[in-house]
């Protein structure tokens, strides 16, 4: 089995936050290359893990380092948003934890074939699950100036998405991880840059990223499955790695665990809305992680406990 540099993010703190019951049926609703997974299995003690990827290749490196694990183990390929159907065909309607981890893995940064990262020269794709779907190169050939733009806007917080947008068009076709970086870079040459030492085409690759796998859409339909599979005393763990998805986390957690949503002019509650959850302060990886690994310094970890 080829190997791959991997450390899982804040995993003690996962852990802690999954609170894990011996005999409970947990879901990884990201196993990836397996880190979080093993460590769940670890503490099963007579329980099952449900694991799912969409990444085929991922999750076959997960499958092989958890088959000491034997049938406490069910690795299924599958986006997590549709968790709550794969687990009911194998008759699973309630489970005692989930966690999410969104970062983007080893084998897909580090592959550079997998057309993920503008620090390998590859041709341009981006998808998750290789199997179907639009690649971050019809993206960039296709889309209008107008949508390139707001999609860096939206989706890489971008400011300076005009300029590269419309660079992006004046040079097509783009083919290459290495050829959109490039022009990304000559588009904003000059500009301050306040401070920031990062690559300047990460905003740009993170929001191809996840317009091609639908990572918004994705997180939506996820969480709400979460909060509607969790048994009551059961929860929901998610680690972030950038400003939108760790507000979308917090934005839903907050709105399963508020009360009711009347007009506050009205006399009395109509809409009878009660609190699914109760969320928890948000954490950040130690000191000592971040210098350890410096994949997880912009990780956030959220969790909620369904009442």
């Amino acid at each position: 089995m080829e190997r791959y540099t991997h450390e899982p993010v804040m995993l003690e703190e996962c852990l802690q936050a999954l609170n894990i019951r011996p005999g409970g049926l947990y879901v990884d609703g990201t196993a990836g290359l397996g880190g979080h997974s093993e460590a769940i299995a670890r503490r099963l003690d007579g329980g099952t893990l449900y694991g799912f990827d969409k990444d085929a290749e991922a999750l076959e490196y997960c499958r092989g380092r958890l088959a000491p694990f034997g049938e406490a183990v069910c690795l299924i390929h599958s986006d997590f948003r549709c968790m709550a159907a794969a687990l009911a065909e194998r008759g699973v309607e309630r489970v005692d934890g989930i966690l999410l981890d969104l970062g983007v893995s080893s084998l897909q940064l580090d592959k550079p074939e997998r057309g993920f990262s503008f620090r390998h020269d590859a041709r341009l794709d981006m998808r998750m699950d290789t199997r179907d779907g639009v690649t971050a190169r019809e993206l960039v050939n296709t889309l209008t100036a107008r949508e390139l733009r707001t999609l860096f806007y939206e989706l890489g917080e971008e400011r300076r998405a005009p300029r590269i947008a419309e660079a992006i068009v004046r040079n097509r076709p783009v083919e290459t991880t290495a050829q959109l970086a490039g022009i990304v870079i000559s588009a904003i040459q000059g500009l301050p840059r306040g401070g920031d030492t990062k690559h300047p085409a990460r905003r740009v690759f993170q929001a191809l990223r996840m317009a091609v796998n639908d990572e918004t859409g994705a997180l939506r339909e996820g969480l709400e499955s979460a909060v509607a599979l969790l048994k009551p005393g059961a929860r929901a763990a998610v680690l972030t790695f950038h400003s939108l998805e760790d507000r979308a986390v917090k934005n839903m957690f907050s709105a399963a665990a508020s009360a009711c949503e009347c007009p506050r002019d009205f006399p009395q509650c109509v809409c009878g809305k009660r609190p699914a959850l109760t969320r928890h302060k948000r954490q950040t990886p130690s000191e000592e992680e971040i210098e350890r690994n410096p994949r997880s310094e912009s990780a956030k970890l959220r969790w909620a406990e369904k009442l």
